[in-house]
């Protein structure tokens, strides 16, 4: 906490600096030509692009990396996600995984010296009926094996962790209890992004935007390069994190995988006086809300039911969205919405990540995400990371492999999934 507060002291006195003496500011993250060969190239330039980079430099002093992106770094669902982040997953494994992952979000500003604002805020998921209750409290039983802090509350202690919310029996689907997971909170996607660009950067890390992979270069099995619009790179590695253009990419190495994409819309409201403090989940009314620090409301539900590429809003979207949000908080029926948009999302079968090597050699994913990529990306990061340094699966991301399609082994995970959040 001390770190954080210097590290806010000195952005503070920096910006003033700034602002009174007039110099230019400097850039975050440099610009490079792009070099003939490199070690590893990256494809997405992300969240996950982005930290996989930034591990490989720091825990494993692999610097010969390019990021590739064909947008500008965090333009797609990186900066299109609602920023919660939680652990309270339904499996072992995905328990576990995501608990590596809020681990690691926790101490991430003091790591990249730059303030991500992670803000824990403790994250409820609503059971408004009995099936609904006893999954809760089978995931509160997984979650206390693994050491997650999760347990099962009642409409008391919800009443007293969010007023707001109406726990009456006048709703059309009142309220029984709620799974409460007082490490979830939410995080600045823009902030991550930029702290991950910024410190994979300062390592040596080349970042190339508005640069799209045009063609994968496979022979004999193996990867060789990567043709992109602004030239050939020769490489023997390259990872695809590129979430709901995933399959796009891994059918240009001739990699098929089990992956659907649809579109996931949110919206947010004017700013307003802070009345919520956790992140808020129904399942049943397929809502999630959350205050930010400035006031806003950002609301979510699940995905779009029909398979997309499309990141327009839609009006039947926010009449829907607008109505669910009412029964849980009525008190919010004056308060105007401001926007809306649209991500897409990368949906597996089991609703769990696809993370690992592939059939053609030197050809990796990290992708699969669906509404989950932001909450796992500095886990998958560093997984990613160990094993493209060492050649050896690790344990966390062995479960998330390929392969478990054609053996059968699923991750179960649609439990947890709620409304993916």
């Amino acid at each position: 906490m001390k770190n954080r507060r210097r590290i806010a002291k000195y952005s503070a006195l920096s910006l003033i600096k700034q602002s009174v003496t007039g110099r230019r500011w400097s850039r975050a993250w440099r610009h490079h030509d792009l070099q003939a060969s490199y070690d590893v190239v990256i494809i997405g330039g992300g969240v996950h692009g982005l930290a996989t980079a930034y591990y490989l430099a720091r825990n494993h002093g692999i610097t010969n990396v390019a990021v590739i992106e064909k947008s500008y770094i965090g333009s797609g669902g990186s900066g299109r996600n609602t920023a919660i982040v939680r652990s309270n997953y339904l499996t072992p494994e995905g328990s576990a995984f995501y608990d590596r992952s809020l681990e690691l979000y926790e101490r991430l500003a003091d790591d990249l010296n730059f303030n991500v604002m992670f803000e824990k805020r403790g994250h409820m998921t609503l059971a408004h009926n009995d099936s609904s209750l006893r999954t809760m409290q089978w995931r509160a039983e997984v979650n206390k094996l693994a050491g997650i802090d999760s347990d099962v509350i009642g409409t008391h202690d919800i009443k007293r962790l969010a007023p707001a919310i109406d726990v009456s029996d006048r709703p059309r689907y009142p309220i029984l209890g709620a799974l409460w997971h007082p490490p979830g909170g939410i995080v600045r996607h823009d902030a991550v992004v930029w702290g991950y660009a910024r410190a994979a950067d300062s390592l040596g890390v080349h970042i190339h935007q508005q640069t799209e992979v045009t063609a994968i270069d496979v022979a004999g099995g193996r990867v060789t390069g990567v043709v992109t619009t602004g030239g050939r790179i020769s490489t023997p590695v390259v990872v695809n994190c590129t979430a709901g253009w995933s399959t796009l990419v891994s059918n240009l190495a001739g990699v098929r995988l089990p992956i659907t994409t649809r579109p996931l819309q949110a919206a947010v409201t004017e700013a307003v006086q802070p009345i919520l403090n956790p992140v808020v989940v129904s399942g049943s009314l397929h809502v999630y809300l959350s205050q930010t620090a400035r006031g806003e409301f950002v609301f979510g539900a699940s995905v779009d039911p029909f398979s997309a590429y499309s990141t327009r809003g839609s009006l039947e979207f926010a009449e829907g969205l607008a109505g669910h949000v009412l029964e849980l908080m009525p008190s919010l029926s004056h308060v105007r919405m401001v926007r809306q948009w649209s991500g897409l999302c990368d949906m597996t079968p089991d609703f769990g990540p696809i993370i690992g090597m592939t059939p053609v050699a030197g050809f990796y994913v990290d992708v699969g995400w669906g509404t989950y990529g932001f909450k796992g990306a500095p886990v998958a990061g560093e997984q990613t990371a160990q094993l493209l340094a060492t050649g050896v699966v690790p344990e966390l991301i062995a479960p998330f492999s390929l392969d478990r399609f054609e053996r059968g082994d699923l991750t179960a995970e649609k439990g947890a999934a709620a409304v993916g959040h």
